[in-house]
């Protein structure tokens, strides 16, 4: 009896494991549009066509974002999510938007702003 339980005990433990969604399955598919607006809102005042009013060399231009090892959503995601000073943290915008932003940050950047 207790071997049968043990085995319907590890059973149910690799089924959760299997059936359980990755930990970014909460964060719908970037929307830079939707980034567009959340940083015309938000981030527009220090980064207006993508300069960087209070550090000018650290623009969010593709090239700078090269230099600074920041061009990728993750990057820029952990940024705008944690901040690093002068720049505030934004995590109040909560992932899907601040994901939508990373996108659109990054279509700017590959654009030339």
């Amino acid at each position: 009896m207790k071997k049968i339980l043990s085995i319907l005990l590890l059973a149910v433990a690799c089924f959760g494991l299997v059936m359980s969604r990755p930990a970014l399955a909460d964060v719908a598919t970037p929307d830079p549009v939707n980034g567009g607006r959340i940083f015309t809102a938000n981030c527009v005042a220090c980064h207006q066509g993508g300069n960087n009013l209070l550090m000018a060399p650290k623009t969010l231009k593709k090239e700078a974002l090269e230099q600074y090892g920041m061009f990728s959503a993750e990057a820029i995601i952990a940024q705008v999510t944690k901040g690093k000073m002068p720049m505030p943290s934004f995590a109040r915008l909560g992932a899907n938007n601040i994901a939508d932003v990373a996108a659109y940050v990054l279509q700017k950047a590959e654009a030339g702003w």
